[in-house]
């Protein structure tokens, strides 16, 4: 029921709210100016979105060379790919939660909240992760089987050929 509703609010309720303010904006600077903002927001945006993500990148990369796993950058990536998504959405409403996850302090916020959340529900066991072709757990005993093969020899490509076992 929370899935449907939050569907509700970006399908629906989201492009309503933009299209308002994007009527009462050309309505007050012109139609031109309008368009010339959003395009503006956008390329600042983007600009911000690529300099943000390079140096979550350096981070993560620093984190890994320590032997440490990069969990705190990992999210922080996931909101500026978001961000970045919000950005290239025309309207000043999702521009402007875009470029407030683009900001470290903002980012900051939203991720303590974001991993507050997860912990309580890997906890509470609401949240499982899951890996494989049928959906083991990371509890269960679930075991991966990979095999590899060619197409075939050079000389008959109708007969696939093993090349492990």
């Amino acid at each position: 029921m929370v899935v449907l509703f939050i569907l509700f609010l970006v399908f629906v309720v989201t492009p309503i709210v933009e299209l308002a303010v994007i009527v009462q904006v050309a309505g007050s600077t012109g139609v031109l100016n309008t368009i010339g903002l959003l395009v503006l927001v956008s390329v600042v945006g983007a600009w911000l979105v690529r300099r943000e993500g390079l140096g979550i990148l350096r981070r993560a990369q620093r984190e890994a060379a320590a032997g440490r796993i990069p969990g705190r950058e990992m999210i922080d990536g996931l909101l500026v790919l978001g961000a970045g998504a919000l950005m290239l959405t025309p309207g000043f409403v999702t521009d402007a939660v875009g470029l407030a996850l683009l900001f470290p302090p903002t980012r900051a916020l939203v991720r303590a909240v974001a991993t507050r959340r997860l912990t309580r529900s890997l906890a509470s066991g609401g949240t499982v992760f899951t890996y494989g072709w049928r959906g083991e757990t990371m509890s269960g005993s679930g075991v991966l089987d990979a095999d590899s093969w060619e197409d075939g020899p050079p000389g008959r490509p109708d007969e696939p050929r093993q090349l492990d076992d």
